[in-house]
Protein backbone atom coordinates (compact mmCIF):
# COMPACT_ATOMS: atom_id res chain seq x y z
CA UNK A 1 0.00 0.00 0.00
CA UNK A 2 2.71 2.34 -0.65
CA UNK A 3 2.12 5.94 -2.37
CA UNK A 4 2.15 4.71 -6.05
CA UNK A 5 -0.67 2.34 -5.19
CA UNK A 6 -2.59 5.25 -3.88
CA UNK A 7 -1.81 7.75 -6.49
CA UNK A 8 -2.97 4.56 -8.99
CA UNK A 9 -6.63 4.21 -7.23
CA UNK A 10 -6.94 8.13 -7.14
CA UNK A 11 -5.94 8.08 -11.45
CA UNK A 12 -8.93 5.46 -11.52
CA UNK A 13 -11.25 7.06 -9.42
CA UNK A 14 -13.82 9.43 -11.78
CA UNK A 15 -13.28 6.56 -14.73
CA UNK A 16 -16.05 6.88 -17.24
CA UNK A 17 -17.88 3.56 -18.78
CA UNK A 18 -15.10 3.78 -21.45
CA UNK A 19 -12.07 4.44 -20.07
CA UNK A 20 -12.96 1.56 -17.87
CA UNK A 21 -13.52 -0.51 -20.81
CA UNK A 22 -10.41 0.19 -22.28
CA UNK A 23 -8.64 -0.67 -19.59
CA UNK A 24 -9.43 -4.21 -19.68
CA UNK A 25 -6.82 -4.64 -22.34
CA UNK A 26 -3.89 -2.55 -20.77
CA UNK A 27 -4.73 -4.27 -17.22
CA UNK A 28 -4.40 -7.96 -18.23
CA UNK A 29 -0.50 -8.01 -17.25
CA UNK A 30 -0.72 -4.59 -15.13
CA UNK A 31 1.08 -6.05 -11.45
CA UNK A 32 -1.09 -3.17 -9.71
CA UNK A 33 -4.21 -5.08 -11.44
CA UNK A 34 -6.95 -5.89 -8.88
CA UNK A 35 -9.80 -8.00 -8.98
CA UNK A 36 -12.17 -5.09 -8.54
CA UNK A 37 -10.48 -3.18 -11.35
CA UNK A 38 -12.03 -6.12 -13.96
CA UNK A 39 -14.57 -6.54 -12.11
CA UNK A 40 -15.51 -2.69 -12.73
CA UNK A 41 -14.06 -2.77 -16.23
CA UNK A 42 -16.69 -5.82 -17.37
CA UNK A 43 -19.77 -4.22 -15.13
CA UNK A 44 -19.00 -1.06 -17.25
CA UNK A 45 -19.00 -2.74 -20.27
CA UNK A 46 -22.21 -4.85 -19.55
CA UNK A 47 -23.91 -0.89 -18.93
CA UNK A 48 -22.50 -0.17 -22.33
CA UNK A 49 -24.50 -2.81 -23.84
CA UNK A 50 -27.33 -2.36 -22.52
CA UNK A 51 -27.24 1.19 -22.75
CA UNK A 52 -26.38 0.71 -27.03
CA UNK A 53 -28.64 -2.43 -27.17
CA UNK A 54 -31.87 -2.89 -24.69
CA UNK A 55 -32.67 0.85 -24.17
CA UNK A 56 -33.13 1.41 -28.01
CA UNK A 57 -35.10 -1.63 -28.09
CA UNK A 58 -37.33 -0.95 -24.97
CA UNK A 59 -37.90 2.88 -26.45
CA UNK A 60 -39.09 1.71 -29.54
CA UNK A 61 -41.42 -0.73 -27.65
CA UNK A 62 -42.79 1.57 -25.51
CA UNK A 63 -43.35 3.56 -28.58
CA UNK A 64 -44.82 1.44 -30.65
CA UNK A 65 -47.76 0.72 -27.76
CA UNK A 66 -47.89 4.17 -27.56
CA UNK A 67 -48.51 4.58 -31.07
CA UNK A 68 -50.93 2.11 -31.09
CA UNK A 69 -52.98 3.26 -27.74
CA UNK A 70 -53.07 6.85 -29.11
CA UNK A 71 -53.91 5.70 -32.69
CA UNK A 72 -56.54 4.28 -31.36
CA UNK A 73 -57.90 6.99 -29.49
CA UNK A 74 -57.71 9.23 -32.35
CA UNK A 75 -59.83 6.86 -34.34
CA UNK A 76 -62.51 6.57 -31.38
CA UNK A 77 -62.70 10.36 -30.95
CA UNK A 78 -63.14 10.87 -34.12
CA UNK A 79 -66.25 8.61 -34.34
CA UNK A 80 -67.49 9.98 -30.81
CA UNK A 81 -66.71 13.87 -31.50
CA UNK A 82 -68.41 16.06 -34.19
CA UNK A 83 -67.54 19.70 -35.21
CA UNK A 84 -70.62 21.71 -35.35
CA UNK A 85 -72.19 25.26 -35.86
CA UNK A 86 -73.00 27.84 -33.32
CA UNK A 87 -74.17 31.10 -33.32
CA UNK A 88 -72.87 33.89 -30.42
CA UNK A 89 -76.26 34.96 -28.57
CA UNK A 90 -73.69 37.70 -26.67
CA UNK A 91 -70.46 37.56 -24.68
CA UNK A 92 -70.29 35.45 -21.55
CA UNK A 93 -70.34 38.24 -18.26
CA UNK A 94 -67.60 37.55 -16.12
CA UNK A 95 -68.74 35.07 -13.31
CA UNK A 96 -67.61 33.78 -9.40
CA UNK A 97 -67.87 30.30 -11.18
CA UNK A 98 -65.94 30.50 -13.90
CA UNK A 99 -62.90 28.43 -13.28
CA UNK A 100 -59.69 30.17 -11.65
CA UNK A 101 -61.02 33.90 -12.70
CA UNK A 102 -58.04 35.32 -11.17
CA UNK A 103 -55.29 33.77 -13.52
CA UNK A 104 -57.46 33.39 -16.16
CA UNK A 105 -56.30 35.89 -19.46
CA UNK A 106 -57.90 38.81 -20.65
CA UNK A 107 -57.81 36.59 -24.11
CA UNK A 108 -59.34 33.39 -22.14
CA UNK A 109 -62.29 35.97 -20.47
CA UNK A 110 -63.07 37.82 -24.13
CA UNK A 111 -63.60 34.54 -25.81
CA UNK A 112 -66.66 32.98 -24.04
CA UNK A 113 -69.94 33.76 -25.34
CA UNK A 114 -73.13 32.43 -25.11
CA UNK A 115 -74.61 30.43 -28.18
CA UNK A 116 -76.95 28.21 -29.31
CA UNK A 117 -76.03 25.04 -31.24
CA UNK A 118 -77.78 21.91 -32.58
CA UNK A 119 -76.74 18.52 -31.86
CA UNK A 120 -75.94 15.81 -33.81
CA UNK A 121 -78.62 14.30 -32.57
CA UNK A 122 -81.21 17.41 -33.03
CA UNK A 123 -81.76 18.76 -29.70
CA UNK A 124 -81.30 22.41 -29.65
CA UNK A 125 -78.30 23.72 -27.04
CA UNK A 126 -77.42 26.68 -25.51
CA UNK A 127 -74.90 27.27 -23.12
CA UNK A 128 -71.62 29.75 -22.29
CA UNK A 129 -68.49 27.83 -24.54
CA UNK A 130 -64.98 29.39 -25.78
CA UNK A 131 -65.40 30.47 -28.88
CA UNK A 132 -62.45 31.08 -31.82
CA UNK A 133 -63.74 35.05 -32.46
CA UNK A 134 -61.38 37.75 -32.03
CA UNK A 135 -63.97 40.01 -31.37
CA UNK A 136 -67.13 37.97 -30.38
CA UNK A 137 -70.59 39.90 -31.45
CA UNK A 138 -74.49 38.35 -31.50
CA UNK A 139 -75.24 36.85 -34.49
CA UNK A 140 -71.58 35.70 -35.34
CA UNK A 141 -71.29 31.84 -36.35
CA UNK A 142 -68.27 29.18 -35.38
CA UNK A 143 -67.51 25.81 -34.72
CA UNK A 144 -67.60 23.98 -31.68
CA UNK A 145 -66.93 20.46 -30.86
CA UNK A 146 -69.78 18.09 -29.31
CA UNK A 147 -70.27 14.46 -28.58
CA UNK A 148 -73.41 12.69 -29.93
CA UNK A 149 -75.77 14.45 -27.38
CA UNK A 150 -74.28 17.66 -28.23
CA UNK A 151 -71.88 18.51 -24.44
CA UNK A 152 -69.36 20.56 -25.49
CA UNK A 153 -66.09 18.67 -25.70
CA UNK A 154 -62.24 18.74 -26.59
CA UNK A 155 -61.37 18.95 -30.21
CA UNK A 156 -60.48 15.32 -31.04
CA UNK A 157 -56.71 14.45 -31.29
CA UNK A 158 -54.86 14.27 -34.78
CA UNK A 159 -53.01 11.47 -36.08
CA UNK A 160 -49.53 14.07 -36.23
CA UNK A 161 -50.12 14.97 -32.87
CA UNK A 162 -50.50 11.34 -31.55
CA UNK A 163 -47.57 10.01 -33.48
CA UNK A 164 -45.40 13.02 -31.97
CA UNK A 165 -46.44 12.06 -28.39
CA UNK A 166 -45.47 8.52 -28.81
CA UNK A 167 -41.83 9.33 -30.45
CA UNK A 168 -41.83 11.28 -27.40
CA UNK A 169 -42.71 8.44 -25.04
CA UNK A 170 -40.62 5.64 -26.57
CA UNK A 171 -37.77 8.45 -26.57
CA UNK A 172 -38.27 9.51 -22.43
CA UNK A 173 -38.04 5.65 -22.00
CA UNK A 174 -34.99 5.07 -24.22
CA UNK A 175 -33.38 7.45 -21.86
CA UNK A 176 -34.68 6.61 -18.44
CA UNK A 177 -33.77 2.88 -19.13
CA UNK A 178 -30.06 4.30 -19.91
CA UNK A 179 -30.18 6.24 -17.31
CA UNK A 180 -30.77 3.59 -14.92
CA UNK A 181 -28.27 1.50 -16.29
CA UNK A 182 -25.56 3.87 -15.69
CA UNK A 183 -27.31 5.04 -12.33
CA UNK A 184 -27.32 1.26 -11.52
CA UNK A 185 -23.24 0.94 -12.28
CA UNK A 186 -22.47 3.96 -10.76
CA UNK A 187 -24.08 2.60 -7.37
CA UNK A 188 -22.22 -0.89 -7.36
CA UNK A 189 -19.11 1.21 -8.59
CA UNK A 190 -19.51 3.42 -5.58
CA UNK A 191 -20.23 0.69 -3.57
CA UNK A 192 -17.00 -1.39 -4.51
CA UNK A 193 -14.98 1.37 -3.94
CA UNK A 194 -16.40 2.00 -0.12
CA UNK A 195 -15.78 -1.50 0.83
CA UNK A 196 -11.79 -1.03 -1.05
CA UNK A 197 -11.46 1.81 1.71
CA UNK A 198 -12.57 -0.21 4.24
CA UNK A 199 -10.38 -2.98 3.99
CA UNK A 200 -7.19 -0.28 3.30
CA UNK A 201 -8.41 1.66 6.39
CA UNK A 202 -7.93 -1.92 8.38
CA UNK A 203 -4.60 -2.86 6.95
CA UNK A 204 -3.67 0.88 7.63
CA UNK A 205 -4.58 0.49 11.50
CA UNK A 206 -3.33 -3.04 11.47
CA UNK A 207 0.33 -1.74 10.36
CA UNK A 208 0.22 1.78 11.18
CA UNK A 209 1.80 1.39 15.11
CA UNK A 210 4.83 -0.61 13.53
CA UNK A 211 4.70 1.17 9.78
CA UNK A 212 8.84 2.44 9.18
CA UNK A 213 10.42 0.82 12.30
CA UNK A 214 13.62 -1.00 11.73
CA UNK A 215 12.80 -4.97 11.46
CA UNK A 216 9.21 -4.08 10.77
CA UNK A 217 7.75 -7.67 8.92
CA UNK A 218 11.19 -9.45 9.94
Amino acid sequence: MDGSHWGYHGRRRGCGTVRAIGGLWSWRHNPLRRTTDLVEAWLALAALVLILVAAPVIGAVVGSAAQDALQRSVREQRKARFEVPATVVKKADSSPLDPDPETATARDRSSRVVADWTAPDGTQRHGTVPASLRDPRPGDRFKVWTDGQGRIVGRPLDSATAATHAALAGFGSAVLAAGSVEGARRLIVWRMVRRRYARWDQAWDKAGPDWGRTGTGS
